[in-house]
């Protein structure tokens, strides 16, 4: 990214105002960083963890696999899932509050015996899979703005700082060019003045 300037004193003020603000904000955006990286990496193991956690209780249940198909899934749905906001590092993520279940009613005398422990467990595995569901989504919108800060970061560090490090440097160099070569100028005159004086005092 070229930086756009003028090589004089307006211009390295403005350059040195842009150079001081992005100094001062890249140990924030940098804290920034790491806290969503740190962030990014609970919200993956949580996500993890409800996944076997899942994965466990699916498997607890295989010896009744022969069972769930004289199951009647419509015993058992969600009704409604309260989600609330969180704000981790300026960014907005989904935490997952009470999950609500309607239970259609069943004849208790007429059912299978197992027919409570069946929606007990198909309520559980959902408040899992949906655990699961909220910190994966919730990793994915921590890891975006994780990666947008790290752009951040280096565009600073490595393209914006730099460049104008490098203008301020030219503006600087020029203006002592310019004035010395002015005090040259000057004492040019001066000699060439004093020596017009001298040759008419002769």
């Amino acid at each position: 990214m070229a930086i756009k300037f003028q090589y004089n004193k307006t211009s390295l003020g403005e350059l040195g105002k842009q150079l001081k603000m992005r100094r001062t904000a890249l140990p924030t955006i940098k804290s920034k960083e790491s806290a969503l990286r740190s962030e990014v990496k609970r919200a993956k193991d949580s996500a993890a963890e409800y996944l076997r956690r899942l994965d466990r209780l699916k498997g607890e249940y295989d010896y009744m696999a022969a069972l769930w198909g004289e199951f009647d899934p419509t015993l058992v749905r969600i009704a409604d899932v309260d989600l609330t906001v969180q704000k981790i590092a300026g960014v907005r993520t989904p935490v997952l509050g009470q999950v609500h279940f309607e239970r259609k009613p069943y004849d208790l005398f007429s059912a299978p015996l197992w027919y409570a422990d069946g929606v007990a467990v198909l309520e559980r595995m959902a408040q899992l899979g949906l655990e699961y569901e909220v910190y994966r989504r919730k990793m994915e919108l921590l890891d975006y703005a994780r990666r947008k800060t790290t752009q951040k970061v280096n565009l600073y560090e490595k393209v914006q700082i730099p460049g104008y490090e490098d203008a301020i440097r030219k503006i600087k160099r020029f203006m002592e060019d310019e004035e010395n070569l002015s005090k040259s100028a000057q004492k040019i005159v001066k000699t060439k003045q004093q020596q017009a004086v001298e040759g008419s005092l002769s």
